[in-house]
């Protein structure tokens, strides 16, 4: 029985979810062209990267309790890596012209193995993942958490934002690293092809996400993640060490969201420290607050909806969007704490408890069946 209830909202969840992503790579493209609405595909391209760095956000805030205010950091490591292989795919000899502009005339030697895509393919992982890790184990070693952890991690990234603008030398400062106009296997990165092909990278990827994410919260590490959440000075009685346990989740969570800033990256044709601005790092929250803390479906819901109607919103009221989307912030987490999929599963569990004919006072009534021989059949007969 009890395997029943675990796994039951687990499968709907999967069929949901294998659905979207069904109609995102068919059905709603064409609907969007059809529509006069091309340009919205690329968008839901961006917005499903950001819906990666959103499961790795629930993964450590809605599972393990770790609320990061400092995850643009490893967007912003995995978008300036694969930026840089892009900017390396010139002739022989050549430059990125930012450095030429700089006085640089020769490639700087941490610049040289990103001209290699295998490289870059790692390093878009394993350089957020490593840096998240050596920063958390120093943090966690010290049983710093709550809010605390989320000083230190917003402390972090205004370290990162001041570092990378400082560097106009050798990654164009403020200016950023455009990739719009880079060639890629022989196409420019901003032509139909080379964008269809990362819109569908996105959407492999945000499902491959879920999957490892889904994977990851299932079972008894996924059980011992959530004992961590809700009353860790317990599950270090019970013998275990949880400093491992949350490196290994905060690195996995760096990993997804430096993943989702080299394909947003990519997409929007540009990455600057921006990406480490502190709002950003809040909106990510915003979008798990909205779909739901704790669900991983729920973070990939809010990130698309909350995306799409900043966009929408910051074109019919440019002036007034940035309200709507603090006021949509705080009516969730007024009335709706739990998220929109938490509020829907909430509302489908009382609608199965309506539907079950039992006594209101005393519901051992309807456990009894002599009671209920002489409810239904009060003669005997």
């Amino acid at each position: 029985m009890f395997t029943k209830i675990i796994r039951q909202p687990i499968w709907r969840e999967i069929i949901i979810v294998a659905g979207l992503a069904l109609l995102l790579a068919t059905v709603i493209p064409q609907l969007l062209y059809a529509i006069g609405q091309g340009f919205r595909v690329g968008l839901l391209g961006r917005f499903m990267a950001l819906g990666i760095a959103a499961l790795g956000i629930d993964l450590i805030w809605g599972y393990t309790g770790m609320l990061s205010l400092g995850h643009g950091i490893f967007f912003a490591l995995g978008g300036y890596a694969f930026a840089m292989f892009l900017l390396l795919q010139l002739p022989a000899g050549k430059l990125p012209e930012f450095f030429s502009l700089n006085g640089v005339t020769e490639l700087p030697w941490f610049w040289q193995p990103f001209a290699s895509l295998p490289f870059t393919l790692l390093a878009v992982i394993l350089i957020p993942s490593l840096v998240a890790a050596i920063v958390g184990y120093f943090v966690f070693r010290n049983r710093i958490r709550g809010v605390y952890f989320s000083i230190l991690t917003q402390a972090a990234l205004i370290v990162f934002y001041n570092l990378f603008n400082s560097q106009q030398k050798w990654i164009n400062g403020t200016n950023g690293l455009k990739t719009d106009s880079a060639m890629f296997f022989g196409k420019v990165v901003s032509s139909i092809e080379v964008q269809w092909l990362f819109y569908l990278c996105s959407l492999f990827g945000l499902v491959g996400a879920y999957g490892i994410c889904r994977w990851l919260t299932n079972g008894r590490f996924g059980r011992l993640l959530m004992a961590i959440r809700d009353d860790e000075p317990r599950v270090r009685f019970s013998g275990y060490d949880p400093t491992g346990f949350k490196v290994f989740v905060l690195a996995v969570s760096a990993a997804l969201a430096g993943i989702a800033g080299a394909l947003f990256t990519v997409q929007s044709g540009i990455i600057t420290p921006n990406a480490m601005d502190i709002s950003f790092s809040i909106e990510m929250i915003i979008w798990v607050a909205v779909g739901g803390r704790g669900t991983l479906v729920g973070a990939i819901i809010g990130a698309l909806l909350v995306n799409f109607g900043k966009s929408i919103l910051s074109e019919q009221f440019p002036a007034f969007w940035l309200f709507f989307q603090g006021a949509m912030f705080l009516v969730v987490v007024a009335a709706v704490p739990d998220g929109l999929v938490g509020w829907l599963r909430r509302t489908g569990q009382e609608i199965q408890q309506r539907g079950k004919s039992r006594s209101a006072t005393f519901p051992q009534v309807d456990l009894d069946e002599n009671l209920q021989s002489e409810k239904i059949h009060p003669s005997g007969k």
